[in-house]
């Protein structure tokens, strides 16, 4: 398998191969609309608005599984992204990332890039501490820890590098470029 066999529902309830992408750099992100990360969203569309003639396509998918940060309907969530942050990469249908809902995408994306850390700084200490007490095992499995977790796969399809939303954007973005 691979990732263009996925397929991922756009909240219109029709599906998008993936294999639309094939030849693309690709960025995965969950994310959520009222997170203290939320505001990756400028970075993220500066980077779709100067790398997408390049080959960057971004896949922003919703997704309400931390702490509830994301209630609102598909389309309220397309319109606080595009009014708040001017976003111009496509949403696809707000879903779940971990768990037995856990959408295809993210199955396979964890199961190719596992956990590796927070790194280092406050926000790292804070989201260590935080995740002890929802999950004790968290730095030993591949769940996705919280919103704006990214991943990046290569024009080959493969899944190069996995980013917890703690990770500096400025390396994230280097990470890009270089495949690019």
């Amino acid at each position: 398998m691979s990732i263009y066999d996925i397929e991922v529902e756009i909240p219109d309830g029709s599906k998008l191969s993936l294999s639309e992408y094939k030849g693309k750099v690709i960025l995965v992100v969950n994310t959520a609309t009222g997170c203290g990360f939320t505001p990756h969203y400028e970075p993220m569309e500066k980077w779709y608005e100067a790398y997408h003639e390049k080959g960057l396509e971004i896949i922003d998918v919703p997704c309400n599984q931390f702490a509830g940060q994301a209630p609102e309907s598909d389309e309220d969530i397309h319109q606080f992204c595009t009014l708040k942050y001017n976003t111009k990469f496509p949403q696809f249908k707000k879903s779940d990332v971990n768990g037995e809902n856990a959408i295809p995408l993210f199955k396979y994306l964890k199961a190719e890039k596992g956990f590796e850390g927070f790194g280092h700084g406050p926000t790292a200490l804070a989201m260590k501490a935080m995740l002890k007490n929802i999950d004790k095992d968290y730095k030993n499995n591949p769940e996705i820890k919280w919103n704006f977790t990214k991943f990046l796969v290569d024009r080959e399809g493969k899944v190069v590098a996995r980013f917890e939303p703690t990770a500096n954007l400025k390396k994230v973005e280097e990470a890009i470029l270089a495949l690019l």
